[in-house]
């Protein structure tokens, strides 16, 4: 694909849309010698949750007392393509009694809410998480079928089969005008913390960047901030030190975005979707001491043709072949599977693709 043909289909149709120019090609071999050790423990399963009429995206699994797998995921119809993230995804419940399936569609447990609300035009980015003896369910609402208004909320639920509490404002704001993170609050991921805090990890970019670029193939540089709260209902309040990931000093507009992070063995780790660092098509995985400070990045997880073969390309997919939000399940508190998200699939929209971790 030519590059100017990539920036253009880049700022109509991507799910992760508005991204900067590739820095390796997939062809370079120089991401694979960076693989990190985790990235080496992934073996693929393949596919799950093709819907038809569906796009399916932003898988996030949990296992539920019951003895079955719990996955809470967006979708929105497939007449909307790709693009239809932004202004008419919902969120959905799926089971199954094994990480890697089948999964029966349940319900859908938050839809937009129509105009007025905060969350009124899509629910996106799913990311399930049990605190306290509470299931929590942190995801990105927006009010106007932009990114602008995006912001991250909570739905709080005793049970993963509901009902679901709603929230009727975001948990966490932007930031002021001028701020790197004025833009929108999005992408959450989430840890109770050893010390007893609860820790927000959330994606932001700044309006100047976004709105004002001279070059059409930057629309911001998204970072990642860290929001800090006593209590599980908030308020969060921004690290004084955020952004806490940020990648633009790497040049060429290097980005990092649909971060997940637990803690193993005393450590923070974290995975992402590459935005330029190696290329557009893997994952990122890094590591921390104190959640602050963060390594330098190995890759994660490469593209869908490292893991198996599938149909050329369909011209209505513009990022085919590429895993997108990783979210891990956790089985006797200990990664097991990985959950991502990939177009493709049965019906060429997109789909989970499942990993499991050796």
């Amino acid at each position: 694909m030519r590059r100017r043909e990539f920036i253009t289909n880049t700022l109509l149709i991507s799910a992760a849309s508005f991204l900067p120019q590739f820095s390796l090609g997939l062809d370079d071999p120089k991401w694979k010698s960076h693989m990190s050790p985790f990235g080496k423990r992934l073996k693929p399963v393949g596919r799950a949750l093709e819907m038809e009429g569906y796009y399916v995206w932003c898988n996030s699994p949990i296992m539920g007392p019951d003895g079955k797998v719990h996955v809470f995921f967006s979708r929105w119809p497939s007449k909307k393509g790709m693009g239809g993230w932004i202004n008419s995804s919902e969120i959905a419940h799926a089971v199954a009694d094994h990480p890697e399936g089948p999964f029966q569609y349940l319900s859908t447990i938050l839809a937009p809410r129509g105009q007025g609300y905060w969350d009124g035009t899509t629910c996106h980015n799913p990311h399930i998480k049990i605190v306290d003896g509470k299931y929590c369910l942190f995801f990105m609402g927006n009010s106007n079928g932009k990114t602008n208004t995006k912001r991250i909320g909570m739905a709080i639920a005793d049970s993963l089969y509901g009902p679901w509490s709603r929230p009727e404002h975001p948990l966490l704001e932007v930031g002021p005008e001028g701020a790197w993170d004025d833009h929108c609050t999005t992408n959450p991921a989430f840890l109770k913390h050893p010390n007893g805090q609860y820790w927000l990890y959330y994606k932001s970019w700044n309006n100047n960047d976004y709105y004002n670029s001279k070059d059409p193939a930057i629309r911001g540089n998204r970072k990642y901030g860290l929001a800090i709260s006593d209590k599980l209902e908030g308020p969060y309040i921004k690290y004084a030190g955020n952004p806490v990931i940020d990648y633009s000093g790497k040049g060429g507009n290097k980005q990092f975005e649909d971060a997940f992070v637990w803690m193993e063995k005393g450590r923070f780790n974290m995975l992402a979707r590459d935005m330029g660092v190696y290329n557009q098509e893997v994952g990122l995985y890094i590591r921390s001491k104190d959640g602050l400070q963060w390594n330098d990045p190995k890759v994660a997880f490469g593209p869908v043709s490292e893991y198996l073969q599938e149909p050329p390309a369909p011209s209505h997919l513009k990022r085919y072949g590429r895993l997108e939000r990783p979210q891990i399940l956790f089985i006797k508190g200990k990664p097991a599977y990985l959950f991502t998200a990939s177009q493709g699939g049965k019906f060429m929209t997109a789909s989970s693709f499942i990993f499991k971790i050796s």
